[in-house]
C-alpha cells in the first residue's frame, strides 16, 4: 500500500482535503493544526474530501474528518462533500455514521472544487500532542453513535489512563525540581 499523504487547498472559501494512499495520522498533528486555521478564516464556505486516490484511513483520520464535519455545520458550511468511488471506503464511512455528517458522490469527474491541493507538511509531534490528538479524534467518533462508542471505549480509556499517569509524573518532577 502507498504510504499516505494529505494535500490541502482552498478556493473562494471551499477547502479541499485530498487523502492519498494509506493515510495514518496518529503521528502527525499538522492536519489538526490545519483544521483550526481553516475554520478561523472569514471566507469559510465548505469542505470537500477528495478520496479518489485513498487506499485506506486510520481511525484517527476518521475522527478528524468527523471533527471537520461537525465544525462545518457549526460554521454554516453545511455538510462536507466526499468524493469517493471505492466501495470499501464508502462502506467504512457509512458504518462509522458519516452518512449523517456528509454528502457523498462517486462521480470521478465531479467539479466540486477548483483548488489545486498541495502536500501538507507533516511535523512529528511530541508524545503529549500526539496523544491529545488521538484522544480527541476517538472521542469525536464515539460521540457519533453507540456502535462507535462501544468500539473505541477501551482504547480511549487506556489513552486517558496513560495520559493521567504521565501528567502525574510531570507534576511530581516539577515538585522535586522546585525544592
Amino acid at each position: 500500500m502507498q504510504s499516505g499523504q494529505i494535500m490541502v487547498g482552498d478556493h473562494q472559501g471551499i477547502y479541499v482535503v485530498k487523502l492519498v494512499g494509506d493515510v495514518r495520522l496518529n503521528l502527525c498533528t499538522s492536519f489538526d493544526n490545519y483544521i483550526g486555521k481553516m475554520f478561523s478564516h472569514d471566507d469559510f464556505r465548505g469542505v470537500v474530501f477528495d478520496m479518489h486516490d485513498t487506499q485506506g484511513v486510520d481511525s484517527t483520520t476518521l475522527g478528524l474528518m468527523a471533527k471537520i464535519a461537525i465544525r462545518s455545520a457549526e460554521h454554516k458550511g453545511g455538510k462536507p462533500l466526499v468524493l469517493c468511488e471505492d466501495r470499501g471506503l464508502l462502506h467504512l464511512l457509512d458504518s462509522m455514521g458519516f452518512d449523517e455528517l456528509m454528502e457523498f458522490s462517486s462521480d470521478a469527474d465531479n467539479d466540486a472544487y477548483r483548488a489545486e491541493p498541495a502536500p501538507l507538511k507533516c511535523n512529528a509531534p511530541d508524545e503529549h500532542s500526539a496523544r491529545e490528538m488521538v484522544l480527541e479524534a476517538h472521542r469525536v467518533l464515539m460521540s457519533l453513535n453507540e456502535k462507535n462508542a462501544d468500539t473505541f471505549r477501551d482504547l480511549v480509556h487506556v489513552l486517558e489512563s496513560e495520559q493521567g499517569t504521565l501528567e502525574h509524573k510531570a507534576q511530581e518532577n516539577k515538585s522535586v525540581a522546585s525544592h
